[in-house]
């Protein structure tokens, strides 16, 4: 099982990055968090990085129905997103839930991140 899905977008960077949020809220996720990684590593070691984003997106109903099932799962929650620059284009990628629930002894929760999985996806095949 794969652990992310991915495709290429065509686009600026800064564009594919819009285009990503608005898909993702025509699938009940909202961005709760954005980590500018090229900025941070430059600022934090001094290091130049290709453009490189990661949104912690997050579909409130979801979240709640899986916190229900297993408390301490929000150490795995928002779902990550990254849109990132290639040599050609900009790539945009998805988690895959069900790959990180799968370590957790419950199956009704496995099914729950197969169902989050399918959002996400639809998402990604929307850029």
């Amino acid at each position: 099982m794969t652990y992310f899905h991915a495709r290429r977008v065509p686009g600026a960077f800064e564009e594919v990055i819009e285009r990503t949020r608005e898909a993702l809220a025509r699938h009940g996720f909202g961005v709760l968090t954005e980590i500018d990684v090229t900025g941070t590593l430059k600022a934090k070691i001094g290091q130049d990085f290709r453009p490189y984003r990661i949104l912690g997106a997050c579909n409130p109903t979801m979240a709640h129905q899986a916190l229900e099932m297993e408390p301490h799962i929000g150490v795995v929650l928002p779902c990550n997103v990254i849109v990132q620059q290639t040599d050609q284009s900009v790539e945009v990628a998805v988690v895959n839930p069900a790959a990180s629930m799968a370590a957790v002894d419950n199956p009704a929760l496995l099914e729950h991140a197969r169902a989050v999985g399918q959002q996400l996806e639809a998402a990604l095949a929307e850029l």
